[in-house]
């Protein structure tokens, strides 16, 4: 029975969503956040809630909270390559230093660890769809190796704390996830190309747009984390949306759904770009009996609504 979480990262998208989640079951939440790029605006709506607690807090430093905890999630950090970019060592920093001290709170309350990981331990894979038992592709001195090695640093951290001290461990490698709450400067795919089309400005897709991505909405991906933790896996679990679709393909739905003029044009691949991005999600099928279930017309017409309205 999960009754009192912490939440690392709890003022950031994919944060703000579990604290609704874990609220919504019954738990009392506390949501740990810097700042940098989470923002208060995403958990507002839960201040005057009596079960929720906001703390901020850099969790590299220090992590600390009295009473009981039967789960602690660790979900801080930047996470798109703009952010990774502008906040290089605070990326390797949270991945290494903030995992060691979620990890030593999660033992000292006997609670549940869960880890928040990324397809981005793959790197730009030569495997494709990528299973779990993928080993990656990852270049560790390039510009998104901050991200990528502090990710695959926390899975194995988080696996010698499993195996050492006894913590009870869940790791979910996260395949490329969008909706409401994401920033509009983000940087990713889905939120440039729904601020460029609404704002009427060119939709700019890097390379030639053939490369791939797998696109889950929030909601599902919630949904298998909240089925992870809840199960007696370790994983890692990928948690993605096994249908692939080209860079190209996504802003040319995006610009139908928005009815915009925008025009879409090419610029140059960033360093590392991944070319191919899908999900193997035998397991999740298997030991999670999930599987994501909003469309992606559907989810990208809600993400759409909430960009006019902050917009």
């Amino acid at each position: 029975m999960i009754k009192r979480v912490l939440i690392t990262g709890g003022a950031g998208f994919l944060g703000s969503h579990l604290c609704d989640n874990f609220l919504a079951k019954g738990a009392k939440v506390i949501a740990v956040d810097n700042l940098i790029t989470g923002s208060m605006t995403n958990i507002e709506h839960l201040i005057k809630n009596p079960r929720f607690e906001f703390i901020k807090l850099d969790v590299t430093n220090y992590l600390h909270v009295p009473g009981p905890l039967d789960l602690v999630m660790h979900f801080a950090s930047p996470a798109s390559p703009i952010d990774y970019a502008r906040w290089p060592i605070p990326t390797l920093k949270v991945g290494a230093l903030g995992t060691h001290k979620a990890l030593g709170l999660a033992k000292d309350k006997k609670a549940i660890f869960a880890l928040a990981s990324t397809s981005e331990v793959y790197g730009d894979p030569e495997v494709n769809p990528q299973p779990e038992t993928y080993w990656g592709n990852v270049n560790p001195i390039g510009p998104r190796g901050v991200y990528d090695e502090a990710k695959r640093y926390a899975e194995a951290m988080t696996m010698a704390y499993h195996r050492y001290h006894g913590v009870p461990v869940r790791i979910v490698r996260i395949f490329n996830t969008y909706g409401p709450r994401m920033r509009t400067e983000d940087g990713r795919a889905v939120p440039n190309f729904i601020t460029q089309a609404l704002k009427g400005k060119p939709i700019t897709v890097y390379g030639d747009g053939s490369q791939t991505r797998s696109l889950t909405y929030v909601s599902d991906l919630v949904d298998g984390i909240d089925r992870l933790v809840r199960s007696k896996e370790t994983g890692p679990i990928n948690i993605g949306n096994p249908v692939e679709m080209t860079l190209l393909e996504i802003a040319n739905t995006i610009k139908k759904l928005t009815k915009s003029r925008s025009r879409i044009v090419f610029k140059k691949l960033p360093v590392d770009d991944p070319k191919v991005r899908r999900p193997d999600i035998t397991l999740a099928r298997k030991l999670l009996k999930w599987e994501p279930k909003v469309p992606l017309e559907e989810g990208l017409k809600r993400t759409i609504a909430y960009f006019r309205r902050i917009l």
